[in-house]
């Protein structure tokens, strides 16, 4: 964790910000207190838990019937 003070994080910021992108956790301090966390923002990668919807989602048994109106069509 590194703290600097206003001041140091203006003259410095593209290279905080470079600091903070590689894991590093910036406090910026002013009148000697914390104000700031400088920290990288990810974007969230969301993966699908297989299985959870199970449950959620029904088909008819009739699901694979041939259609009413292609019936005509399939003899």
């Amino acid at each position: 964790m590194q703290q600097i003070t206003v001041n140091e994080a203006s003259q410095h910021l593209s290279d905080l910000i470079e600091a903070a992108l590689g894991g590093d956790e910036i406090i910026i301090m002013k009148d000697n207190q914390p104000v700031v966390k400088l920290i990288p923002v990810l974007p969230v990668k969301i993966r699908p838990k297989f299985g959870s919807a199970k449950g959620m989602i029904k088909m008819s048994d009739d699901f694979d019937d041939p259609l009413e109106e292609l019936k005509e069509y399939m003899e």
